[in-house]
């Protein structure tokens, strides 16, 4: 379904519910952008979506692998005891202010909107479990991988104009790992399902699965979480709807009277899950920019940096890896989409490759490439010619008979007596020979002939 198409149905709910207060940023002008989907928000229609993608067949050579989805799922969750925020009233909201990381370049686009960071019951119900026990180190190896992806991600989102802050959504959803894969089947740095990877451009199939290309991913991200906007005009809102899907905060709204998410926090009309998936992404967005205040002592991981070559169709990891001296697992680690540890047989494939290793690699693959082209034409060559030297020896026993031809002329021709041409093509004396007859001029297959009883 389009965005077009959605918006038009949106309407339509909305028009029915004329009580509601509609907030003047729904349908703001955005720069075409992504979307971040979540493990449990995978659909952008009803909820059967989710089915669906639940129930699509696996594909084989699935390279990535569970990692610490469940370990994150828990963060999730209350600890055992602790107090939970009545739900019969609105908490209070208070925004704190947020530092940036770096200020957008001055060539970003407009903002949407700002993103308010809450500091009510529920965050820092989250910000003090992700400081305690177990999760403080699942915390802090988030926090340590975060330095891998988050310069990327900032970028991509101030180019698309989008709050910077949202990019700590993919820390609640995988940890900011790429090859994460929960129980449902989403994967990636942005936990996308199939169907709405495939939406937002992102190749799934036999070869690829884009949604294990960090850059491709957060693109496809940015994208969604633009159109989710159109839709609530409310970051709390595009989160949750993000988390739980349109359809079920859409049907929270309508419910309950009430755009603010924190007061549908307070109903049954959204699940646990998603009333603690937003509150968690405040908290980890608070210790994100500034962990040093909570207590976390963290070395980010080098930023993700690699330059691209391009290569034949159907090029194994493992033959790159030899033709260059660079190992099999970061060849891997960089191009991580590819199912089979191949680029796909359809078409060319602009590989990854540490950087500083480009230039002699790719002088190297063109190298063989020129010399598979003159293997190839080497031996087309060669056959051509075989095929030439066959037909010639062939022609070199049979003369085909022209115009003012004569036997006589004939036999001089080849070195052959007139007596020898006629027994070999069973002529009478005298007989007339025309143009277009075969006459053997060798003693070839002498058996053959004189059972065929001459060319003629």
């Amino acid at each position: 379904m389009t965005l077009l198409l959605r918006l038009l149905l949106l309407g339509v709910v909305f028009s029915s519910a004329s009580h509601l207060a509609v907030p003047g940023a729904v349908g703001a002008e955005l720069e075409p952008g992504g979307a971040w989907t979540a493990e449990p928000a995978v659909a952008l229609v009803p909820d059967q979506t989710r089915t669906a993608a639940l129930g699509e067949p696996s594909v084989d050579g699935d390279t990535a692998t569970p990692q610490d989805a469940d370990l994150w799922a828990d963060a999730f969750l209350p600890t055992p005891g602790s107090p939970v925020p009545a739900a019969t009233e609105p908490v209070q909201q208070a925004p704190v202010p947020v530092r940036s990381r770096a200020s957008a370049p001055a060539t970003s686009p407009q903002r949407v909107s700002t993103y308010q960071i809450q500091q009510n019951d529920h965050v820092l119900r989250f910000l003090e479990q992700f400081q305690t026990g177990y999760r403080r180190a699942v915390v802090e190896r988030w926090l340590t991988r975060s330095g891998r992806y988050l310069p990327m991600a900032l970028d991509v989102f101030r180019q698309k104009g989008l709050p910077e802050e949202l990019v700590f959504t993919a820390m609640i959803e995988s940890g900011f790992d790429p090859v994460a894969v929960s129980n449902s089947g989403s994967k990636g740095l942005w936990q996308f399902m199939a169907p709405t990877a495939r939406q937002y451009g992102l190749r799934v199939d036999r070869w690829l699965d884009e949604r294990l290309d960090p850059e491709k991913a957060t693109v496809a991200a940015a994208n969604y979480l633009s159109d989710l906007y159109k839709i609530f005009g409310s970051w709390d809102l595009v989160q949750a709807a993000y988390n739980a899907g349109e359809m079920k905060v859409l049907r929270a709204i309508q419910g309950t009277g009430t755009r603010d998410f924190w007061s549908l926090t307070g109903t049954r009309f959204l699940r646990d899950e998603t009333k603690n998936f937003v509150p968690a992404i405040h908290a980890v967005t608070i210790i994100g920019q500034e962990p040093e205040q909570y207590g976390f002592t963290v070395s980010p991981d080098e930023p993700l940096s690699y330059e691209q070559i391009t290569v034949p169709k159907a090029t194994h990891l493992k033959h790159v890896a030899s033709l260059s001296g660079i190992p099999l697992e970061e060849l891997i680690r960089l191009n991580s989409e590819l199912r089979l540890k191949q680029t796909p047989p359809d078409s060319t494939y602009h590989l990854k490759v540490p950087r500083g290793s480009a230039p002699a690699l790719q002088a190297g693959l063109d190298r063989e490439t020129e010399a598979r082209k003159a293997a190839i034409a080497n031996r087309t060559a060669d056959r051509g010619k075989r095929k030439i030297q066959a037909a010639e020896r062939v022609a070199a026993g049979v003369h085909i008979v022209q115009p003012r031809d004569t036997i006589g002329g004939i036999a001089k021709r080849y070195g052959v007596s007139v007596q020898q041409l006629a027994r070999w093509n069973d002529l009478e004396h005298g007989a007339r020979i025309f143009p277009g007859d075969r006459l053997r001029v060798a003693a070839l297959a002498r058996q053959a002939d004189s059972e065929q009883g001459g060319f003629r």
